[in-house]
């Protein structure tokens, strides 16, 4: 027995210094290309923000402008608000937003959590389908918690922008006279 108890700590201490490890590596890879040029975010890092589109283009898929620029404008515009949602949040949801970001944009635990194999920006629309439906409808509340998380704010960072309105013939929120102010 008590080999087995110091083989059980021993394998516990390595895989916490592996984690500790890959969790820094994580932010050292990432640290001086942190921000991408073309987005203005505040919050999310340039990694996390890749993830962010490849997500959006799948949870929005069907709501979003056929043409490729529009749509391109369309996914970056989810991107830049859902990072100001993020800013707005608490500091406490910030970190587990963060948290959560992190372990998708890891590469292995990507592929171990979200068994999308291939990089964020290169993963096909129905790789990142998949990996949505598994966590909507895994058995583990915490990935479905994590799904509707991400699931709900892409979407109200989509439907929240002017951009989506014509598609769902919403004319925009009374301003003025509609609302009896003038």
């Amino acid at each position: 027995m008590p080999a087995t108890r110091r083989t059980f700590l021993k394998v516990g201490i390595a895989s916490a210094c592996v984690l500790v490890t890959a969790r820094m590596l994580d932010r050292d890879v990432f640290a001086q290309d942190d921000k991408p040029g073309s987005l203005d975010l505040k919050k999310i890092a340039n990694k996390d923000a890749v993830c962010i589109a490849a997500l959006a283009a799948a949870v929005l898929k069907g709501a979003l402008p056929d043409d490729p620029a529009a749509k391109l404008i369309a996914i970056n515009e989810v991107v830049e608000a859902f990072d100001r949602t993020v800013a707005g949040l608490s500091p406490a949801v910030q970190k587990e937003v963060e948290e959560l970001l992190s372990l998708l944009t890891f590469s292995p635990t990507r592929r171990f959590v979200a068994g999308v194999s291939k990089p964020w920006d290169e993963a096909s629309e129905d790789d990142v389908g998949n990996f949505l439906a598994d966590w909507r409808n895994s058995r583990f509340t915490l990935l479905q918690q994590g799904y509707q998380a991400l699931a709900r704010v892409i979407i109200a960072c989509w439907y929240g922008n002017p951009l989506s309105w014509g598609k769902i013939s919403y004319g925009g929120p009374p301003f003025g006279k509609e609302l009896g102010l003038q």
